[in-house]
């Protein structure tokens, strides 16, 4: 019976997906037609991958997904559509990683139109770390996503430090307050809305570069940061001591703290002065860098070339987004 639902929704996968060049030949399941769970359809898929269609609803799960070449699509007419949602904290799952509503360690990982949550934050009290997506994936592919969370929104990290998972956000949206983007991928942002939740003080990135021989970054080209609330909010912080973060042409419509950047604990530790924290071409009404930490870069045209996308990832026929 699964091979026949297999071959009866392969022919409908070119026009659902939003990478029509990577869907020859592709299994395709869908929710709720074929399985009435998420979970479902991915163990129905074989380990060489497939397509998962997912129509409006929402879907409250957590799953792991170790197979490769995944494309999870949700077919409503907006990411709101379709709600990907689990509710555990670190304290709650025994530990940070393990509180992810998804955990996708397969490679060619691919995810479009929906929506990916933890609303621990709405449901209880405790301040924690709660992930929406822990993500080691390399050639994962995000587009046209949201992320919800408050502390720890995404984990976006490589398998190992010496093999860096690349992964690439197109169009997405993500929501949260403390290192709300955090891990040591090496992660491009590409017209990515960031807001920050109201909190007393936030960080959008805590990334963990262990080494400078580590090739690790997030970069985030031509993003948007909003905010609410009347904290002290800024770019990020080093989680270990050579973390390395970059925006590019960010349009600031919020409030960023005048500073930028912050050491992970003031007084206590220096990451400062091995991290690489960067800014080139920041905009709108957040965008003052008169008064920035001495130790950020300001980039030159020339420094942030090396920071495009086509220097980033020379060779990226993975990515399959053309325009």
């Amino acid at each position: 019976m699964l091979t026949r639902r297999l071959l009866l929704t392969t022919a409908t996968a070119a026009a659902a997906t939003p990478w029509p060049a990577l869907a020859q030949s592709r299994p395709t399941v869908r929710v709720p037609a074929d399985y009435k769970t998420v979970i479902e359809a991915l163990n129905a898929l074989p380990e060489t991958g497939g397509t998962v269609e997912i129509s409006p609803g929402t879907y409250r799960e957590k799953w792991a997904l170790s197979k490769t070449d995944v494309h999870l699509i949700g077919t409503g007419a907006k990411p709101e559509d379709v709600v990907l949602v689990w509710g555990d904290s670190a304290k709650m799952a025994g530990g940070t990683g393990k509180s992810a509503s998804l955990t996708i360690t397969g490679d060619g990982f691919r995810a479009s139109n929906v929506t990916i949550q933890n609303d621990y934050h709405l449901n209880r009290s405790e301040p924690s770390q709660a992930v929406a997506l822990y993500l080691t994936s390399d050639r994962a592919v995000l587009q046209n996503v949201r992320l919800l969370g408050a502390q720890d929104t995404l984990y976006a990290a490589s398998k190992k430090p010496t093999e860096p998972s690349r992964q690439y956000y197109r169009d997405c949206y993500i929501e949260g307050h403390v290192d709300f983007i955090f891990g040591n991928a090496l992660a491009f942002f590409d017209r990515f809305v960031i807001h920050i939740i109201a909190r007393e003080q936030a960080f959008i990135t805590a990334h963990s570069r262990t080494a400078e021989t580590e090739t690790t970054a997030y970069i985030f080209d031509h993003c948007t940061v909003t905010t609410a609330g009347d904290g002290s909010y800024y770019f990020g912080r080093a989680w270990r001591p050579y973390g390395q973060v970059v925006f590019l042409d960010t349009r600031i419509d919020g409030k960023i703290h005048p500073e930028g950047w912050r050491e992970w604990t003031p007084g206590k530790t220096e990451t400062y002065t091995t991290a690489h924290f960067a800014e080139y071409g920041s905009t709108g009404p957040g965008a003052n860098d008169a008064m920035r930490v001495f130790w950020a870069d300001r980039l030159t045209p020339e420094d942030a070339a090396k920071w495009r996308l086509e220097a980033v990832f020379p060779d990226r026929a993975w990515i399959g987004i053309t325009a």
